[in-house]
């Protein structure tokens, strides 16, 4: 149960709804929608024992379930509805081992944020939007809206001003704290004035925070002049590539990816980012015949780091923002002629060395926020026996 939630609106409910759900859960579903839009939650159907809420529970969080503000805790009364404050909201529904009820029911959609600006953590630099027509009903200029770094210019256009901030440019600070690593740059808007002025000069301070799952991002306005408040969150950009060999130098563009019983299959990731101080290793990679279900019919290469397929290894890499990694090719039996891959990986602080990616195979069973990393999921795939192999296999 539970899981990550992309599409604009859709559906919540307990395990086996409108049966009775399972003793002994805890399934948290992660809503995110476009950027800049919110999430609206309405529960239709709340059924579990009632009480103080010690034993079966719903909870609603405000972006990240591990870092952000709760909304709201209940299991029993009238059907509540919540607005996120950002892009992403959080639901978890905790059962114990007592009593057993309905569960619940929920709908959620998304709705637009109308802000006068607007900003987006993608991959490699902050995306920042601001409306001229706001800046000139406040009575300021789009000439006059600067950075720090005066050689990192916006783009004004009829409508807008539009900076792309690097994360490692322009004056951007990077800092870290025990469960972020945060950017941040200041937007300056200076009032018009050259021997008096009359009004405040605007710092729009721009950030996008790596939380353990997430990016957070976040703009207000400084000195009480306009208060501008935008959360959003977003995805380190991550892909997988075959090559075909271990010089990793050709990749394998053919899909599907046909192969020899057997054979060694080589696999680069790659961590599409601006940040030079980041690492990404394998986590977890597990092999399923159907891409939308690696539980079912599902067969673990590694594990938290803990390789379960005797053919699986690890290659020394260039540099930290690629893992690579082998194993010999299988098929899945009867009437599997494909496979698919969804790999797990996690991004951490290069030379933090208490966390996960320096602390190699891990029995764990969930993960410590101590650090600073976050885990990113990757579907590759199909892989396909070549047909002499198939068939001779299926007739042996």
């Amino acid at each position: 149960c539970g899981g990550s939630v992309s599409d604009s609106s859709g559906t919540l409910q307990s395990p086996n709804y409108p049966g009775s759900y399972p003793n002994g859960i805890d399934c948290v579903w992660e809503i995110q929608v476009e950027n800049n839009f919110r999430v609206t939650l309405t529960f239709r159907d709340i059924a579990m024992q009632s009480g103080i809420c010690q034993h079966d529970y719903i909870e609603v969080y405000d972006g990240p379930l591990h870092s952000s503000p709760l909304l709201g805790r209940f299991c029993s009364g009238s059907f509540p509805t919540y607005v996120s404050s950002s892009n992403m909201m959080s639901v978890r529904f905790h059962s114990d081992s007592r009593y057993s009820f309905r569960g619940f029911q929920a709908h959620y959609s998304s709705i637009p944020a109308h802000h006068n600006t607007t900003i987006q953590c993608l991959p490699d630099y902050m995306h920042v939007v601001v409306s001229r027509h706001y800046l000139q009903s406040q009575g300021y200029s789009a000439e006059r809206v600067t950075l720090d770094d005066n050689r990192c210019r916006p783009i004004v256009t009829s409508q807008e001003v539009v900076f792309n901030i690097p994360y490692n440019g322009c004056g951007t600070i990077q800092e870290e704290n025990n469960d972020t690593i945060n950017y941040s740059n200041t937007i300056r808007v200076a009032s018009s004035g050259y021997i008096i002025k009359r009004k405040k000069n605007i710092n729009l301070h721009v950030s996008c925070r790596m939380l353990r799952k997430s990016w957070q991002q976040v703009v207000y306005a400084a000195e009480d002049t306009v208060e501008v408040n935008e959360f959003q969150f977003g995805r380190y950009a991550m892909n997988i590539t075959f090559y075909d060999s271990p010089a990793f130098l050709r990749q394998v563009r053919a899909s599907p990816y046909y192969v020899d019983l057997n054979q060694n299959l080589f696999l680069q990731a790659c961590l599409h980012s601006s940040d030079p101080n980041l690492k990404v290793v394998v986590d977890t990679c597990v092999a399923s015949p159907d891409p939308h279900d690696f539980n079912t019919l599902a067969y673990y290469l590694v594990r938290n780091r803990c390789p379960r397929d005797p053919s699986y290894a690890t290659y020394r890499s260039p540099s930290s923002h690629f893992a690579r990694f082998k194993f010999n090719a299988f098929e899945f039996m009867s009437r599997h002629p494909s496979v698919y891959l969804k790999c797990q990986m996690l991004v951490c602080r290069l030379g933090d060395y208490s966390s996960h990616c320096y602390q190699g195979c891990s029995s764990r069973v969930k993960r410590d926020t101590s650090s600073v990393e976050e885990e990113v999921d990757v579907v590759v795939g199909p892989i396909q026996l070549h047909e002499g192999d198939a068939s001779s296999e299926n007739t042996g």
